[in-house]
Formats: structure tokens, C-alpha cells, sequence
């Protein structure tokens, strides 16, 4: 029974990790990601789409992304999408394809994305931590109706704060992993 609660509470971490992985994705380094437009919607044909399925996104060098349209009657709404997000980009549209060139960061904006990284990787450390409580919740709940025995609820109690050291500890090296991206020059 308890097997059932630690591989749900291991799904449930890991997905809290993966979802920092693609946070962190988003966040802006001084090199050029394909990832930094993939939170990007652009309303076209009636809906809010993904850029991605609009057009081919590349990184021609470390500055530039170069996003080319399937369609070139979307450009417009494809330039209209990024001006109004929060990237800070400005687009250059050359008719075929549109350049968004990416300015140096200053040393304020660095440690802005610094405490923004902090941030998403305490949210992902807060959430490990609610997994672990409620898989601690059930496993008391079981011992309490006599499903499983002490002895099984306090191995139970040592293998979910052994899982949950190591879920903190990926978030820890990812997080310490993004902020010195972020801080390099």
C-alpha cells in the first residue's frame, strides 16, 4: 500500500522540478534561447497560438533569434505579440522574417533575473515540501487504521524525507546552475 504513496509522491515531485526546468527556460540569460518565446501566444486565425506553431524559431548567433513565419500574413500578428509581451525585445520584420536581437543585459537587470530564479525555485521547493506533508498525512492516516505498523510508518516517514532531500537538492543544483548563467557576462 505504502509503495502506491511513495511512487505518487515521487510523480508528483518530479513534476514540480520539471516545471521549474521549463520556468527556467523562460527566464532571460545574455545568450539567445529558442525557449525565451515559449510562453509567446500570437492570435491568429481566430485563436491563441503558441509562436511554435506558427513558425520556425533558430538562433543564428548569440544575440539573435530568428523567427520565420510559415505564413507571412501572420507577421504582423506574430510583431504585435512581441512587442506587447513582457520579453522587452523589439522585433525587425525584413518581409521573409523577423530578427529580434537581444541588448546586453545591465548589471541591475542581471540580479533582477537572479531574485526572479531565487523565486521560482522556492515556489518549486514550497511545493516538494506540500507533496512531502501530504504523503506524511496519508502515511499516518494508514498507520492510524492499522494498515501498516509502526515500524513500516517510521521507515515510510525516513524514505519520504530521504526522497524529498533529493528532489530539494535538484531544485538547489538547477537553480545554482541558472543563476551564474544569469549572472555571466
Amino acid at each position: 500500500m505504502h509503495e502506491a504513496l511513495l511512487k505518487d509522491m515521487e510523480t508528483r515531485m518530479q513534476a514540480a522540478v520539471d516545471l521549474l526546468t521549463r520556468e527556467f527556460g523562460g527566464v532571460r540569460t545574455g545568450r539567445a534561447n529558442t525557449a525565451l518565446l515559449d510562453s509567446l501566444r500570437v492570435e491568429a486565425y481566430g485563436n491563441m497560438t503558441p509562436i511554435n506553431q506558427l513558425a520556425s524559431v533558430s538562433v543564428p548567433d548569440p544575440k539573435t533569434l530568428l523567427i520565420q513565419p510559415w505564413d507571412t500574413s501572420q507577421m504582423h500578428n506574430i510583431e504585435k505579440a512581441i512587442s506587447k509581451s513582457d520579453l522587452g525585445l523589439t522585433p525587425a520584420n525584413d518581409g521573409k522574417v523577423i530578427r529580434l536581437t537581444l541588448p546586453t543585459l545591465t548589471e541591475d537587470r542581471r540580479k533582477q533575473l537572479a531574485k526572479t530564479v531565487h523565486k521560482f525555485a522556492e515556489d518549486a521547493r514550497v511545493a516538494i515540501r506540500n507533496v512531502r506533508r501530504e504523503a506524511n498525512d496519508k502515511l499516518k492516516a494508514l498507520a492510524k487504521d492499522k494498515k501498516v505498523s509502526q515500524d513500516e510508518e517510521r521507515r515510510g516517514h525516513d524514505t519520504i524525507q530521504k526522497t524529498t532531500d533529493k528532489f530539494v537538492g535538484r531544485v538547489d543544483e538547477l537553480s545554482k546552475k541558472k543563476e551564474a548563467e544569469v549572472l555571466a557576462l
